[in-house]
This record gives structure tokens, C-alpha cells and sequence, in this order.
């Protein structure tokens, strides 16, 4: 569902393989028979495109955390179950590691009723995690925060501990692709600081053409990421003083040029901006996970919500001008990396300490 599972499965495709060992990715939805897993993606992304009230109603109904009796994923994932224990077997695999619910369910299932034979290890990438992250069945759940880990071990009684978010190293430097980007930003919108729109993979995002105009009209450059969605492109590269952009492959070059970030999910794109070194604003966020997860990492202190226009404005003042505000809320950011350990050894000895067991 969107990039942001594959980008991090992606990394940890290549730490792993730097280090000498071996990994693959595999997209649950393709597990799914009956051309389920095209549907339901279909579905997700026509639900929270155009009818953002549809999401709402569903994550209220499976995944808002919170106890009571409410439906589960698991009947869906189970459906993959046979390929996934025939891919765990043909390739030896040591550990499987979710990094999308549903997966995290179906691992779940598989390993409670002792037809995984190798651990599971969720990670969760989401700062807000919802039910459907929980599944008792898992042998470990790695998650960005220390409450977070609390809360998967009292909503399930299994293993939860904490990891640095996966982030690719070209976030963490400056590029010399960063420096292109400033000199366009500079013939765009001279003296107007640049500041980022993220809609996704997908292109999602509410009123972002009032946004666009309400940054214009008070002397800055939006940058709006619209993702695979033409329409959303082609409506906003005709607002004078904006940079509509499609699908972009140089993240770390535009983040690093830019000088803050307005989000609307706490997705992979704001923990990459955290990465460069880029303030996160979150305006107008999705509703479901991405209401949810927005106010969660402003709970840490690495980004903040701007409730309207007028709190959009004033932390912006505050965020791009050089100063305490703009330094304090890059370092913040920026420990996440380093407060925690990395995801990707977390793994490696859950699966060594398995292997020896065997």
C-alpha cells in the first residue's frame, strides 16, 4: 500500500546483503489468490483518494487501537499462508520480517499454530501503531518508540522492543544533486524559501490547492509531491509560484534543499526529512492512521501540528529562519536515528538465536 513498505524493505534488503548476508522482498498482496491482494489495493487507494470518509469508517471499525471486540485481518492473511510457508521453505529463509500489517498478521497466525517453522519479527513503521500490527503469534515486535513496544507487549503478551526508523545513508548528508535542486529553486522563487508538500505515493491530500495558494500569497516556494497522480499534477503546475512534481527518484537531493516539510500521513517521507534534517509540519493529515500518527510524532517533539492556517504560518516562520527553533527541531529529529539500535541487528540475532536453538 504506497512506497513507504517497500522503501524500507528495500533498505533493509541492502543492509543486509552489505553485511554478507542474503534477503528478499516479497509483497504480501501478491500472496493473496484470486487477485485479492490488486483489489483490495485498489480499493485502499480509490477509498483515500476520493472518499476519505470510507477510510475513516473502516480504520475506525479494524484498526483504531483500543480494546473491545472488533474485526481482524487475520481471516484475509491466512489466505496466503500456503505460499508463504513454500517460499519460507524453498529459500531456507532464517526469519521473516513484516514490515506491513497484513503481513504481520499472517506471520502471526502462521507462527502461533506452529506452521512457520523460522521466527517472525514485525517492524513497525508506522508511529501510531493500530490493531492490526498486533498479533500475539509473532515471536518479536521491533517499533520506533519505547511506548509503542509498551503498548504491543500489554496488547499481546509477546516480545516488543524498539529500533531506529530504516532510513537509506544518502538522507544523512548533503548531496551535490541538492545543490540542482537549489539553484531551480532560486530561478523559481527568488528570496522565497522552499518549502516541500508531501501527498505520497499515491498523491493524497486535502484542499493541498489552498495550501498551495495560502503559501504563495505569503512569500514561499511549495514544492508539492504528487506521486503517481497526473490530475493532482497538472492542477497544481497551473498555480502561478508552485513546483507540482510526479514521481521523484532523488528524494535525498530535493529533502536537503528544501526547508521544511509540510506532511500530511507520518509516513517514510516525514522520517526522511527527519533524516535530512528537514522541520516537519503536519497540516490537514489523512484521516485514520495518518490523523493518528501525525499527533503521536509531535508527541516526541520531532514535528508539530498546525491545526490551521494561521498555526501553518507560524511555525513556518519559526521552522525555516535560522535559529534555536529551526536547531532544536532538527536535533530531535535527528536522535531517532541514534537513540535506538538497528533494526536490521535486531533480526540478524533473532534469527541466529533461533538457528542455534534448531
Amino acid at each position: 500500500m504506497g512506497a513507504g513498505h517497500d522503501t524500507v524493505a528495500a533498505e533493509l534488503v541492502r543492509r543486509a546483503r552489505e553485511r554478507g548476508d542474503d534477503a528478499l522482498v516479497v509483497d504480501v498482496l501478491t500472496l493473496l489468490p484470486y487477485g485479492l491482494g490488486g483489489a483490495l489495493r485498489s480499493f485502499y487507494r480509490g477509498s483515500v483518494r476520493h472518499f476519505p470518509w470510507a477510510y475513516a469508517a473502516l480504520y475506525r471499525l479494524f484498526l483504531r487501537p483500543g480494546t473491545g471486540r472488533r474485526p481482524s485481518g487475520t481471516p484475509l492473511a491466512r489466505l496466503a499462508g500456503r505460499r508463504l510457508r513454500e517460499l519460507a521453505e524453498r529459500t531456507g529463509a532464517d526469519v521473516v520480517v513484516p514490515v506491513f500489517h497484513l503481513g504481520a498478521q499472517l506471520t502471526g497466525h502462521l507462527r502461533g499454530r506452529g506452521l512457520l517453522p523460522v521466527p517472525s519479527a514485525v517492524l513497525v513503521i508506522d508511529f501510531e501503531i493500530h490493531r492490526q500490527w498486533l498479533h500475539p503469534g509473532n515471536d518479536h515486535c521491533l517499533c520506533l518508540t519505547e511506548d509503542a513496544a509498551r503498548e504491543v507487549r500489554e496488547g499481546t503478551g509477546a516480545r516488543a522492543g524498539t529500533c531506529a526508523p530504516v532510513v537509506a545513508p544518502e538522507f544523512f548528508a548533503d548531496t551535490p544533486e541538492a545543490t540542482e535542486w537549489r539553484e531551480l529553486f532560486g530561478r523559481l522563487g527568488p528570496g522565497r524559501p522552499p518549502v516541500v508538500l508531501s501527498a505520497g505515493a499515491w498523491g493524497v491530500g486535502s484542499h493541498l490547492d489552498a495550501t498551495v495558494r495560502f503559501l504563495t500569497d505569503h512569500g514561499y516556494l511549495p514544492v508539492v509531491l504528487c506521486g503517481d497522480n497526473r490530475r493532482l499534477r497538472r492542477t497544481l503546475s497551473a498555480a502561478p509560484g508552485a513546483l507540482a512534481l510526479g514521481w521523484v527518484t532523488d528524494m535525498p537531493g530535493l529533502l536537503h534543499a528544501a526547508q521544511a516539510l509540510i506532511d500530511n500521513a507520518a509516513g517514510q517521507t516525514a522520517v526522511q526529512a527527519l533524516a535530512a534534517g528537514l522541520p516537519v509540519v503536519a497540516h490537514r493529515p489523512l484521516p485514520g492512521h495518518g490523523a493518528d500518527g501525525v499527533r503521536r510524532m509531535a508527541a516526541l517533539g520531532v514535528s508539530e501540528v498546525a491545526e490551521d492556517e494561521t498555526a501553518l504560518l507560524g511555525a513556518l516562520r519559526r521552522l525555516t529562519a535560522p535559529g534555536p527553533d529551526r536547531r532544536r527541531r532538527i536535533a530531535a529529529g535527528r536522535a531517532l536515528f541514534t537513540r535506538h539500535a538497528d533494526p536490521l541487528t535486531r533480526v540478524t540475532e533473532l534469527a541466529d538465536a533461533a538457528r542455534a536453538r534448531r
